[in-house]
């Protein structure tokens, strides 16, 4: 009776330290993969305000420069919700840290691309196509415009797409790929109308010779 109570007590020991080190284990791939989920969404957001107020002015500016709509927000939350999900469900899908440092560098590149072409963009780059033509806007095509047409899309596509990786979330990476390139296939024609219509063959020129800077999007 003593030898089996002991044994039972040996069991629950070593049982309860698998289970500790498994608590820790997530512990620290959550902390680590939520930390950097939310520094990198506070950061771009961030960054496309405090840049869009540097360039315009405050006074020219609003909270719409954030870049965070409803639309958004559920993105956001669907994506969060998946997270929690698998990493109760599928702990294992979140510890292939290959797949979410990728992830992590695709979040950097794509956040450099698209910093890179507000910045060389300056007064001509908004939030909101310009529909109507201004005396200070003229056509870039120097910098970062000199490889692709949209690097702000292209920017804001690899960085969106980057998160989800980051978090090892298949579902939403799939989904956040197609939403993405939806909004940016349906929002590039209806600028390129306006660049065509400010600046005519200037503009057939450049589109010709540079690419879009998002896949399947001449």
């Amino acid at each position: 009776m003593l030898y089996r109570f002991e044994n039972l007590s040996l069991k629950l020991k070593f049982g309860s330290i698998s289970l500790s080190k498994m608590v820790e284990m997530l512990g620290y791939t959550a902390i680590r993969q939520l930390s950097q989920m939310i520094a990198a969404i506070a950061f771009f957001h961030g960054s496309e305000y405090v840049l869009a107020v540097s360039v315009h002015g405050r006074s020219n500016v609003t909270l719409s420069s954030l870049l965070i709509s409803k639309q958004y927000i559920l993105a956001m939350g669907c994506s969060f919700l998946e997270y929690f999900l698998e990493i109760l469900l599928l702990p294992w899908l979140k510890e292939c840290w290959w797949i979410s440092n990728t992830g992590l560098v695709l979040v950097v590149i794509g956040e450099i691309i698209r910093k890179a072409a507000v910045i060389t963009a300056d007064r001509a780059f908004t939030h909101m196509i310009k529909v109507q033509h201004e005396d200070h806007h003229e056509l870039v095509t120097h910098g970062i415009y000199r490889l692709v047409r949209h690097p702000g899309y292209s920017g804001f596509f690899i960085w969106a797409t980057g998160t989800q990786i980051m978090l090892c979330n298949p579902i939403c990476t799939v989904a956040f790929v197609l939403v993405t390139w939806r909004f940016f296939s349906t929002r590039i024609r209806y600028e390129e109308y306006y660049l065509r219509q400010f600046f005519g063959s200037q503009y057939e020129e450049y589109s010709r010779r540079v690419p879009s800077g998002l896949p399947f999007i001449k």
